[in-house]
């Protein structure tokens, strides 16, 4: 017989997961894409399209190549699911996010009622990753949606099952909810500090209003820069929300938010666009500094709005944001913990609905 400390050696020496060679692998980019608005880009999955490198600022462009809001959606009848991802950067963390929500993927299941269930999110702990997302699922067909990266790129992702699984696109979405709603924004906006990528507002919202989201966010510039101006004007959006006052001062808000309206607006004359006060530091209601930040940069938004609309714009909207973090959902202040973005979705979502209607 067997001692206990053989058995329990022999067992150490077992794979607890199959083998490349007992799995099936799919690159992602073979699944039904969302979050990407061009298709020819200098990396499979960068955010901007390569031609903006000669043209937006050195910064934008870095952070561009970070995958914030990228995501697969696909149908299989696995069990179990796999997953495989190289990094861009082996720096995995932040000292105020962690690793999951910079370098992790997030994976969500639509279940028997039609809405998107959080399901796994593995922790990465090198640059070229191998994680098995789950298993023991009962069987029958399903729908999953896959996060990519909030704060790294990525070169490669694939997604594995035992041999003889389903793993194929997720079917289109229906005509009415197929036009990406697109943020162009700040830190926030990419989804620092959020702990998985599935959890800042955009991608909430995404799944709630379930549409395809284009997140433009680019921590600590978003500037209400012409260029991105341009480049926002060749999308064809349900809505564009623009959410950059947390990386300006009133100067610059009153110098930009006219013209660069102006600019998405000689592209798309009928989009819906949503404008969005900065979200208030949460102590700033014992900082004299930080209030009057606050109430110079939203007094510069609402003149730019008010303008804007006394010429004729009756498909731009507004959203204040006194309310968008509370006193303890924040790690620093100013960056959202999860629960600030289910707060901010909160606020988000009844503004955002009637404007995404039927073959917007």
């Amino acid at each position: 017989m067997l001692s206990t400390q053989l058995i329990a050696a022999l067992l150490l020496t077992l794979p607890l997961h199959p083998s490349d060679a007992e799995l099936v692998w799919t690159d992602v980019r073979e699944l039904s894409m969302e979050g990407q608005g061009w298709s020819e880009l200098k990396n499979p999955f960068d955010r901007l399209p390569a031609k903006a490198e000669a043209v937006v600022r050195a910064p934008v462009w870095k952070l561009s190549r970070d995958s914030a809001g990228i995501a697969a959606r696909f149908v299989s009848d696995s069990t179990e699911l796999h997953c495989k991802w190289a990094l861009n950067d082996a720096q995995l963390e932040m000292s105020h996010m962690p690793a999951t929500g910079v370098s992790g993927v997030d994976l969500y299941v639509r279940d028997d009622a039609g809405s998107w269930r959080w399901l796994a999110c593995p922790r990465p702990n090198q640059q070229s990753m191998k994680a098995k997302l789950v298993g023991g699922l009962p069987p029958g067909s399903r729908e999953y949606m896959l996060y990519l990266p909030l704060y790294n790129g990525v070169v490669s992702c694939e997604l594995g099952v035992p041999q003889g699984a389903a793993l194929k696109p997720a079917p289109q979405r229906p005509a009415a909810q197929s036009k990406p709603v697109v943020f162009y924004g700040t830190s926030i906006t990419q989804g620092g500090c959020a702990s998985r990528p599935g959890m800042p507002h955009p991608m909430i919202l995404g799944r709630r209003l379930d549409r395809p989201i284009i997140n433009l966010g680019f921590s600590g510039n978003g500037r209400m820069d012409l260029e991105l101006a341009d480049l926002l004007g060749e999308l064809d959006a349900s809505a564009f929300v623009i959410d950059c006052l947390p990386n300006m001062n009133a100067q610059a808000v009153a110098e930009r938010v006219v013209p660069f309206i102006e600019k998405l607006r000689s592209y798309r004359p009928e989009t819906p666009i949503l404008l969005v006060e900065d979200r208030s530091f949460t102590n700033a209601f014992l900082l004299p500094s930080k209030r009057a930040h606050h109430e110079a940069s939203r007094r510069a938004l609402k003149a730019g709005f008010d303008e804007l609309k006394g010429r004729g714009d009756q498909d731009l909207h507004y959203l204040k944001g006194d309310d968008l973090l509370k006193n303890e959902d924040t790690v620093d202040g100013s960056h959202p913990t999860d629960l600030g973005f289910v707060r901010q979705a909160d606020i988000f979502e009844p503004v955002l609905r009637p404007l995404l209607s039927a073959g917007r």
